[in-house]
C-alpha cells in the first residue's frame, strides 16, 4: 500500500507534467495544492524532496513556482515510490538497493517466506519499474499491457 505522501507526490507530479505538456508556466504551490487535492503544508515538504531528487525545479519571482524538469516518460513510478517511501521490497533480504539479511534467517536459499514473497515481488517490481509518470497522465489503462484490468475491491 502506498502512503498518502506518495499519493500526493504522484498527484503533484501529474499536475506539473500536465502543465509542461501544454507549454505552461511554472505553478505555484497554491495552484498545485488546489489542482492535486494535496494539503499545502504537506505539499511543501514533498516538493522539496522532489526538487532535491532533480525531478522538479523552482523559479523565483513574479512568474515563479515549480516545474517538471525531467521528461515524464523517463520518471518511473518505482523511482518516485523509493524516493518518498524508501525501499519497495516486502522483506529486507529481497531489496536490491537496501539489502539486509534478516536477523532470524539461517539460510536464505532455503527460506520459504523469502521464496514466496520473492516471487510476487519480482513481478511487482518489473511492472512498477516499467510504468512512468507519462502512463499516469494518459487516459489509457497501463495495466492492460500486462494483461491485467483496473483495480478491484477484493482486499
Amino acid at each position: 500500500m502506498i502512503t498518502n505522501k506518495t499519493k500526493y507526490a504522484l498527484k503533484a507530479l501529474m499536475v506539473l507534467a500536465d502543465e509542461k505538456s501544454v507549454g505552461g508556466a511554472a505553478s505555484t504551490i497554491e495552484e498545485i495544492a488546489e489542482r492535486s487535492g494535496a494539503p499545502k503544508r504537506f505539499l511543501e515538504h514533498i516538493l522539496l524532496d522532489l526538487k532535491r531528487a532533480g525531478l522538479i525545479g523552482s523559479r523565483r519571482g513574479r512568474n515563479g513556482g515549480y516545474e517538471l524538469i525531467k521528461d515524464s516518460r523517463s520518471i518511473s513510478l518505482a523511482e518516485i515510490l523509493r524516493l518518498i517511501d524508501g525501499p519497495l521490497a516486502p522483506l529486507p533480504c529481497l531489496s536490491r538497493r537496501a539489502y539486509q539479511r534478516c536477523d532470524d534467517c539461517e539460510d536464505e536459499a532455503a527460506c520459504r517466506v523469502r521464496a514466496v514473497f520473492g516471487g510476487f515481488y519480482a513481478t511487482y517490481i518489473l511492472m512498477v519499474e516499467s510504468l512512468t509518470l507519462a502512463d499516469l497522465q494518459e487516459d489509457a489503462q497501463p495495466l492492460e499491457r500486462f494483461g491485467l484490468t483496473g483495480p478491484t475491491a477484493s482486499d
